[in-house]
């Protein structure tokens, strides 16, 4: 999968706000969720976009394969 890379500081800028995108990092890979209705605004309970969602998922009430629904639009470069 040939994806462009972006940094955590470019990864925040997605967060529904600053930017129109709605972006959240899994597992190294950044998805776009901002065709979700669950992601209205950037928020997702209290989960912000934006942000690398990899060590919260295990307080979900949902597996890994939910974002199986999203497409991965980028690669989230480690620091």
């Amino acid at each position: 999968m040939d994806l462009p890379e972006y940094t955590k500081q470019q990864l925040a800028l997605r967060n529904g706000q600053d930017k129109p995108q709605i972006w959240v990092a899994y597992r190294g890979l950044i998805y776009d969720v901002s065709e979700s209705r669950l992601w209205r605004n950037g928020k997702h309970y209290e989960h912000w976009a934006g942000q690398d969602l990899t060590e919260e998922l295990a307080d979900a009430p949902h597996t890994e394969a939910v974002f199986e629904k999203f497409k991965p639009v980028g690669k989230l470069l480690k620091p």
